[in-house]
C-alpha cells in the first residue's frame, strides 16, 4: 500500500534539527507530504538540511500554512497524536489500533497530526481529528522527542500497510474535514441562537456532537442534507413559521 498520500502535519514546530530528522525518516518509509502549521523555525536552515541528509526535497516541498484547518483541507480522515493527559471523551488508541482505520482510505488524503514539542496540541486542535493516538511508553518517563514520535509512527504505518489486504467490499466516500467543519460552525451558531447551548457550555457540547458525527462517518451527501435542515430551521425561525407538533 502506497504511503505517499499520507500528510504529516506538524503544528508550530520549533526545532530545525527535528524538522530535518522528520524529513529523513519520512523518506525512509515512503512518505513525502509534510505540512507545517505556523512553523517557529526555518526549514531551510543549515541544521535542518544537514539532518535531512538525502531528503532535502521533502523540506523544500513542505507546505506552510497558518492554521490547522488549512493543513487538513481535502483530508477525509485525521488522527491527532498526544503525549499528555487528556480529559476529553475521545478514546485514546495505540498505532496498531488506529492506523488500519487511517489506511483504509488508501485513495483519499488522510493526515497524522503532531503537536508542539513543549506542549502538544490544544483541545481545540484535537477536535479537528476523528481519532486520538498515543504511543505506549514507560510511565516513569513517557515524554518522546517529536522526531522520535514521527519515526515510530512512520515505521508502524509501513508495517501495517504491508499487511493490509485489498478490500473488495463497497466503500463509503467520507466527507473531507473542510466540508464538515463549516457544518459544525453553522450548527453551533444555531444552537446558541435557540438556547440549546450557551457560550460557556458550547465547546464541551460541540465536542460531544463532533464525536457523534465522527462515529457516523459522514459522506458529502450527508453533510449537504444536514446543512439543508439547518437552513430550513433558520428560515422557519426567521419567518415565525408555525410548526404543529403531534
Amino acid at each position: 500500500m502506497d504511503l505517499a498520500g499520507i500528510k504529516i502535519i506538524l503544528v508550530e514546530p520549533a526545532g530545525s534539527l527535528n524538522l530535518g530528522s522528520i524529513a529523513r525518516v519520512m523518506k525512509n518509509f515512503g512518505l513525502s507530504e509534510l505540512i507545517l502549521v505556523n512553523p517557529q523555525c526555518d526549514r531551510n536552515s543549515t541544521e535542518a538540511i544537514k539532518m535531512a541528509v538525502h531528503a532535502p526535497e521533502i523540506l523544500a516541498n513542505a507546505v506552510i500554512v497558518d492554521t490547522l484547518p488549512q493543513a487538513l483541507q481535502g483530508c477525509v480522515r485525521a488522527i491527532a497524536t498526544i503525549g499528555r493527559d487528556y480529559d476529553g471523551k475521545l478514546p485514546i488508541e495505540n498505532p496498531c489500533q488506529a492506523f488500519p482505520w487511517l489506511l483504509s482510505e488508501s485513495d483519499k488524503p488522510v493526515a497524522l497530526i503532531f503537536g508542539r514539542e513543549d506542549r502538544g496540541l490544544t483541545n481545540q486542535e484535537i477536535n479537528y481529528a476523528q481519532k486520538l493516538l498515543s504511543i505506549p511508553t514507560n510511565p516513569e518517563y513517557s515524554s518522546l522527542n517529536l522526531a522520535t514520535a514521527v519515526s515510530i509512527c512512520c515505521y508502524q504505518l509501513s508495517q501495517i500497510a504491508e499487511n493490509l489486504q485489498p478490500q473488495n467490499t463497497l466503500t463509503v466516500e467520507s466527507a473531507s474535514i473542510d466540508i464538515v467543519e463549516p457544518y459544525y460552525q453553522e450548527l453551533e451558531s444555531l444552537l446558541l441562537s435557540i438556547g440549546y447551548v450557551y457560550p460557556h457550555t458550547a465547546a464541551s457540547r460541540m465536542e460531544k456532537l463532533r464525536h457523534l458525527y465522527n462515529r457516523a462517518n459522514l459522506t458529502t451527501t450527508d453533510v449537504a442534507m444536514l446543512r439543508g435542515i439547518l437552513r430550513q430551521v433558520k428560515w422557519a425561525i426567521k419567518n415565525h413559521h408555525r410548526i404543529d407538533i403531534q
